[in-house]
């Protein structure tokens, strides 16, 4: 990508830079280790910076090129891989999840109201649509609710040293599912599961077709579900402000130190994963990302060769739900704002700007991630940003609200 002056592309410098004072401000107070942020605008860039450390301990400066956990930031390059499949007609957006997992037979769900496990009404498997857009009845560990306490007891979250992607998604078909299919939206492990099938329709492991599809045509070559051979002293460590688990959401008690080592460099699980986790196992650096994410912005189109059609991008970046996120009655955590938000295939999508309650377009598609990172795409204003920072739960701080407020600030 080539970098252009901002000024050329419509953006002040001088409020550029107020983005740094900010990032700078965060690394002062002790709330994010380090962090960097690439922008660009009608495929140029035109902002780039970095503060703070990847290693605080070891005072390593958080750089351009710092390996970082992108965690759920993983779940639109997994749908986008899906989408190659049905574009070439291997299987339809409402065929059964059964279809091609056993496992997920004569499924059940709890009724309304369950408090115990075998509380449960039959329903019809979930499908490939509804694993997509979260309404499938799935959930995560962390949620609220009878189906998270168990998945939590069975430590079925997919993490990268939990075996292997076949097998936890053979486990999580003999439970419940926490509502019936379609009535709800609850943020879940269904791209987990949508990796699975990838799997059994290509006949592929998920991560040699993952690198074959996605990784190598965009030539991210520092992007996988381990971190990559020759990387390691680039890896950053994950904190965490909270007292116990980084992804305790439900009992998120605030510990003495903001910046608490929770994953360390060196000696992380990501740097010998087994699971490859479509919904949150990819680590890689912040240009690998933007190259993702302006395939998208350039409707599917990627440097060796097409990903997948623009009308195909354009289907996957509408909204997909009845109405926003928080008329389907959400009862789990989310990446985004529910209100006057909708969801697309593998990400959010703007309805209202206003119910938002942050500057934003009309269709800007955006994800992040459990370690605090965020991409987003106006396709209004042409714009792409991606921000990497390594702290987890994401719900720690605003500041993805906060620096669309300061990229909008300094648009003229």
């Amino acid at each position: 990508m080539q970098t252009t002056n901002p000024e050329s592309a419509g953006f002040d410098s001088e409020r550029l830079n107020w983005i740094a004072n900010w990032m700078d401000r965060y690394v002062q107070d002790r709330k994010y280790p380090g962090s960097s942020v690439l922008i660009a605008r009608g495929g140029q860039e035109v902002y780039f910076n970095a503060a703070g450390y990847r290693n605080i301990d070891a005072a390593l400066p958080f750089a351009r090129d710092t390996v970082a956990r992108i965690y759920s930031m993983t779940k639109p390059i997994t749908t986008v891989a899906a989408m190659t499949l049905v574009e070439k007609g291997l299987f339809h957006l409402d065929a059964p999840v059964s279809d091609f997992l056993p496992a997920f037979k004569d499924m059940t769900a709890l009724v309304p109201g369950a408090e115990r496990l075998d509380q449960v009404e039959p329903c019809a498997s979930p499908t490939v649509h509804q694993l997509m857009t979260h309404t499938s009845g799935l959930s995560y560990p962390f949620n609220p609710g009878v189906l998270s306490r168990e998945m939590d007891e069975q430590k079925i979250m997919f993490g990268p040293r939990q075996g292997v992607l076949a097998d936890m998604a053979d486990q999580l078909g003999t439970l419940p599912l926490a509502f019936r299919p379609g009535s709800r939206w609850e943020y879940s492990v269904g791209i987990d599961i949508l990796g699975r099938i990838i799997e059994v329709v290509s006949g592929q492991s998920f991560d040699a077709f993952f690198a074959k599809t996605i990784l190598d045509p965009l030539e991210m070559t520092e992007t996988r579900f381990t971190v990559p051979e020759g990387t390691g002293d680039r890896f950053a460590s994950l904190y965490t402000p909270l007292a116990g688990s980084a992804m305790d959401l439900n009992a998120a008690e605030k510990g003495a130190d903001t910046l608490r080592l929770t994953d360390q460099a060196g000696a992380s699980p990501f740097e010998k994963a087994t699971m490859h986790s479509g919904g949150g196992g990819l680590v890689g650096t912040i240009d690998d990302y933007m190259s993702f994410v302006e395939m998208l912005r350039r409707g599917g189109s990627a440097s060796r060769g097409r990903i997948l059609s623009p009308k195909t991008v354009e289907f996957m970046m509408r909204n997909h739900l009845p109405g926003d996120i928080a008329s389907m009655g959400p009862q789990s955590f989310a990446e985004q704002p529910m209100e006057g938000m909708g969801f697309g295939l593998g990400g959010s999508v703007v309805l209202e700007p206003g119910r938002v309650r942050c500057p934003c377009s009309v269709g800007d598609f955006s994800w992040g991630g459990m370690a605090s990172t965020f991409f987003w795409i106006d396709p209004i204003l042409d714009v792409s940003v991606v921000f990497f920072t390594q702290l987890s739960p994401s719900s720690s701080y605003p500041a993805r609200p906060q620096l669309k407020a300061l990229v909008h600030g300094a648009l003229m």
